[in-house]
């Protein structure tokens, strides 16, 4: 009865009858099949492979042997016979200073010393007269000893003959006295021109050794004043072939540096080439700077092509372990989480967890979740992995998966025409 009147009201109202027949189709097709999702998981396989764990840093490159070049003394600049990148040999003539004052206290030295030297064959010539009178006052002393025993000379003769012998005696004396001053009155002279004379030598400012000169600071009519510290004319680089990056590693990761461990780096002049060093030494000394602190790692570079030039900035990356041929997988699959609307058993099995021992908790920091792939792209399934090395590309799986087993790293917008990926999930945030 209700099926037939339902069919009258159907062939009376027809309109009406579509409209209704079209809506409860399309509720139906909606609550069968699924809505399209505006977003999909990409999925990459697990492989075999190299892993490597790296420390970033930053430097600037030096030369191995930096000699700074100064003067002595004070003087203006006459003449500068070289420039920047001038390659140098050791005793090689650089620069000369006015030599006009000085050469006149070495000619006034000079003078002094023939002056102490004339002093002193005076000196020396006197000897030789004392010591004539001396033996002439002595015989003649003898001589009137043996008169004075004979009863020839009175006592007063033999007084005043021993009397004057005293004389040429204090005058010999006297003589080798003003002999020895001549003698050190030369010395005294001739060390003032050896020091004049070597203030002179220094007018001429001598590379020390051989080398590129990689900094110029003086100018013809540069006047340098030596007075207080030696000032700085040149910067010599000894050898350029062989050169350092000055890195400064933070303090979370300068424990896994060690000397002679493998270094890569790049400079922004050659941003295509990679260029190979190692650790040669980590000073002990901290660097604090705004509340960082960081630690110096001298890395030894190979700089036989001549490309790395001092003062240019090397971007870091430090070798601290490596592992060939190891079950890995992308190192993004390891933070990421998919949406939570596809993971809703997690916060059960968190509840699970939360009561873990501390034996429980070192394992749990050995241990890694990943999500694998199923056969529905929005159904993934979670795996507990044990991992060993952890790099900045990949990440080593001791086991928990097997090989091209297909884990999540990221999420794709679908609605975005240029793909990009959703940060909020690649970061593995809820």
């Amino acid at each position: 009865m209700i099926i037939t009147r339902s069919l009258a009201w159907i062939r009376l109202h027809p309109v009406i009858s579509g409209f209704i027949a079209l809506v409860v189709i399309a509720l139906l097709y909606k609550l069968i099949v699924p809505a399209a999702q505006s977003y999909e998981y990409v999925a990459e396989p697990v492989s075999r492979g190299s892993v490597a764990r790296v420390v970033s840093a930053s430097g600037k490159l030096r030369a191995l042997n930096t000699i700074n070049v100064g003067s002595e003394i004070s003087g203006q600049v006459t003449d500068v016979y070289v420039d920047f990148n001038s390659p140098v040999t050791a005793g090689q003539v650089l620069a000369r200073i006015d030599p006009t004052r000085i050469q006149a206290r070495v000619t006034q030295a000079r003078a002094q010393v023939a002056s102490a030297q004339a002093t002193l064959a005076q000196a020396e010539a006197s000897i030789i007269r004392a010591q004539t009178d001396f033996e002439v006052q002595s015989r003649e002393f003898e001589r009137q000893k043996q008169l004075a025993d004979k009863g020839f000379v009175s006592k007063a003769g033999i007084d005043q003959a021993r009397n004057a012998l005293a004389n040429a005696r204090a005058a010999l004396s006297t003589a080798r006295a003003q002999a020895q001053s001549g003698r050190a009155q030369i010395a005294q002279s001739e060390a003032e021109l050896s020091s004049a004379q070597l203030d002179l030598n220094r007018t001429r400012i001598l590379a020390p050794t051989s080398g590129v000169v990689i900094n110029k600071l003086v100018e013809p009519g540069t006047t340098v004043a030596a007075s207080f510290q030696t000032p700085n004319l040149f910067e010599i680089a000894a050898d350029t072939s062989r050169m350092q990056v000055e890195a400064s590693v933070d303090e979370a990761d300068i424990g896994q540096v060690r000397v002679d461990q493998l270094v890569r780096f790049t400079v922004d002049s050659y941003p295509d080439d990679t260029f190979v060093a190692k650790v040669g030494q980590i000073r002990k000394s901290a660097t604090e700077e705004q509340n960082v602190v960081s630690y110096l790692v001298i890395l030894d570079v190979d700089n036989k092509e001549g490309k790395l030039l001092t003062g240019m900035t090397a971007n870091v990356e430090i070798v601290t372990g490596t592992k060939t041929n190891v079950l890995r997988v992308p190192a993004p699959a390891i933070r990421f989480r998919p949406r939570k609307s596809d993971r809703p058993d997690e916060d059960k099995d968190q509840q699970e967890q939360s009561g873990n021992s501390d034996e429980e908790k070192q394992k749990k920091a050995r241990t890694a979740q990943i999500w694998i792939a199923g056969d529905d792209p929005y159904e993934p399934t979670r795996r507990t992995v044990t991992i060993g090395l952890a790099g900045e590309d990949f990440v080593e799986i001791i086991k928990g998966v097997e090989e091209k087993e297909k884990v999540l790293v990221r999420s794709r917008n679908l609605e975005n025409d240029d793909d990009e990926e959703e940060d909020e999930f690649a970061r593995g945030n809820t």
